[in-house]
């Protein structure tokens, strides 16, 4: 009985640890606007420092952390700058099939000379 609850188990801790994934970060805003994002963001950067030199502290590590560096990232501005590539070769598509059946229609032309 063992052996069959097992994978039950695992599949509930699985789908569990997704599930909180998924509330954490519709909950922060990274799955909402571009203003959300970025705000998201910003609230990570100014989190994270503290978080890390408090858990050093707490197991004793005493290094120095290489200071973050600033990156010049603007989620607000690369937003869905990929489908915004995409629907522009979409659109240009059938104009570029035409160029390139004239070019192999030309290419064929000459080879038959």
């Amino acid at each position: 009985m063992a052996a069959r609850l097992l994978p039950v188990v695992k599949l509930a801790t699985k789908v569990t640890i997704a599930g909180g994934a998924l509330f954490v970060a519709c909950d922060s805003g990274l799955l909402g606007s571009s203003e959300q994002g970025s705000k998201a963001l910003e609230k990570a950067r100014a989190a994270i420092p503290p978080a890390l030199q408090e858990w050093m502290k707490y197991f004793g590590l005493e290094t120095q952390l290489p200071t973050m560096p600033k990156i010049e990232f603007s989620p607000v501005q690369s937003w869905n700058s990929g489908i915004r590539w995409t629907i522009s070769c979409l659109s240009e598509a059938p104009t570029k099939a035409t160029e390139y059946t004239n070019q192999g229609l030309e290419y064929l032309k000459d080879l038959t000379k």
